[in-house]
């Protein structure tokens, strides 16, 4: 844990958040700090660029080690609730790039730290959106994973925040940097497969049972392991979650008694954090579907159905889900999530199909195959179409492209640099939560998408935002 600390302490941050008003609640002293013409400091083509990762259990860890192996950059802090992943990561990235960062477990700290030029943000969904509003309103750039948000209006906030303090923010939506899968998003604008009438994306990704777990710790002294199920199972004791900050993990999200189901990971599975594979795994997918069929707007309707089965567990979101949203123009795009035991779709678990007017493409990863007629005669694929021609150098082999995509945008300082900004992962982060809406409701849904809202649906609208927890409150003026 870092010794010292610049800026407000956290004490005096809720002391100031209380008074202000409710809409700026959340902010607390960013919002009296950060103007829209608010500026980082300038970052000089050769200049190092300093980056904070906030949430390093998992994905986040992976994407520091990512960042920091790109020349002249460096993971200045890292940022957990969980301050006893700090040993083990700090030890790793002063390995890898010759300098230890420091550690704090409140992102607040961070966004007052002037010399960082950017945040990662690979928190809880829960946080996406309050972390990005505060490090825009802080001066600094931002890249979120999927999803971008945890609900449909948290989402458009999130873009409000970076066109006002004119911040660069990226979309964690891999595949929009990587070579293949724009090359296939290329055939398919220009007409390859024909008119595109639907889109199909693909979840099938097995899930095994989170169990059930008494609320609190195992106490102190007593195994690391529980039975659940008849299963022996990590759990967390008193010693443990003496270093997690527990209640600034929940956030905005309802007041409960720590419970390790709830905790690392497993969080998805519950509406309070996150959204389901559809929002986990999903986000990826649905977002290539609308780019493949070159939807820059939301559907009119979504139908989506689903259920938790075979396991008896305190799971809350499906593991078996379909949903079908239709477009103004009649077009189709549906996505399915098969978390139990499946046959492959063209031998496809996790990807996409596209049906157009003359043919079809199985896209699988960065590998794309086309076949025509009814006959399903082989065309164009990955490796026999014409190399894609990419004059800005927007793409890579790989999905760590989109890193070093970040990267080249700030130091250029150009937004139309980004291939994922904020705004195209709202779109597509839209999608889930729509889905998730109707299966919850149990209906059909249709949607005003200039408005974001439902038609004639105060019920439907209801979930589009949340109740938050003060002090972290997401504001309707940011």
């Amino acid at each position: 844990m870092s010794s010292k600390r610049k800026g407000i302490s956290r004490r005096e941050f809720l002391a100031r958040s209380a008074q202000t008003t409710a809409g700026l609640v959340a902010a607390g002293s960013l919002a009296s700090l950060a103007t829209p013409t608010a500026k980082s400091r300038i970052i000089g083509a050769n200049e190092r660029i300093n980056l904070a990762v906030l949430g390093i259990r998992s994905r986040g860890m992976a994407m520091a080690r990512h960042f920091s192996r790109i020349p002249n950059v460096r993971i200045k802090t890292l940022v957990d609730v969980d301050e006893n992943l700090f040993p083990e990561r700090v030890k790793e990235l002063e390995e890898i790039q010759g300098s230890a960062p420091s550690t704090e477990y409140d992102l607040r700290q961070t966004f007052d730290d002037k010399d960082i030029d950017a945040v990662v943000i690979a928190t809880t969904d829960h946080w996406h959106a309050l972390a990005t509003i505060w490090a825009c309103q802080a001066g600094k750039h931002v890249f979120v994973k999927k999803p971008c948000s945890h609900n449909i209006r948290e989402g458009r906030k999130m873009v409000e925040a970076a066109r006002r303090y004119d911040r660069i923010v990226a979309a964690g939506f891999h595949n929009r940097s990587i070579r293949n899968v724009r090359q296939a998003m290329k055939f398919l604008h220009d007409g390859g497969i024909g008119q595109i009438y639907m889109a199909r994306g693909l979840c099938f990704k097995p899930r095994d049972s989170i169990g059930k777990y008494p609320d609190g710790p195992v106490p102190d002294g007593e195994d690391f392991y529980i039975t659940v199920n008849g299963k022996k199972m990590p759990h967390y004791n008193t010693d443990y979650l003496k270093k997690v900050h527990y209640d600034l993990w929940l956030g905005c999200a309802p007041k409960r008694p720590f419970n390790r189901n709830r905790f690392h990971y497993n969080w998805h599975w519950y509406w309070d954090y996150g959204c389901g594979d559809i929002g986990n795994q999903g986000p990826h997918q649905l977002d290539i579907a609308r780019w493949g069929m070159n939807k820059n707007e939301h559907p009119v309707k979504v139908k989506s159905s689903g259920g938790y089965f075979a396991f008896d567990s305190a799971q809350e979101t499906p593991n078996t889900q379909v949903a079908t949203y239709e477009y103004a123009d009649g077009k189709i795009l549906q996505f399915e999530v098969r978390g139990l035991y499946t046959n492959n779709e063209n031998d496809i678990k996790i990807g996409n199909l596209f049906f157009g007017t003359k043919g079809w493409m199985h896209l699988n990863g960065s590998t794309w195959k086309t076949y025509f007629g009814r006959k399903n005669k082989p065309g164009p694929s990955n490796e026999t179409a014409e190399e894609y021609d990419d004059p800005m150098n927007l793409a890579g082999a790989g999905g760590d492209a989109h890193f070093s995509n970040f990267i080249r945008t700030l130091r250029a300082g150009k937004k139309e640099y980004l291939t994922c900004d904020i705004e195209a992962g709202h779109i597509s982060t839209v999608l889930l939560h729509l889905a998730n809406i109707s299966c919850r409701l149990g209906r059909e849904l249709t949607f005003n998408g200039a408005k974001e809202k439902f038609a004639g649906d105060k019920e439907a609208d209801r979930m589009l935002t949340r109740k938050y927890r003060k002090p972290y409150v997401v504001p309707k003026r940011v």
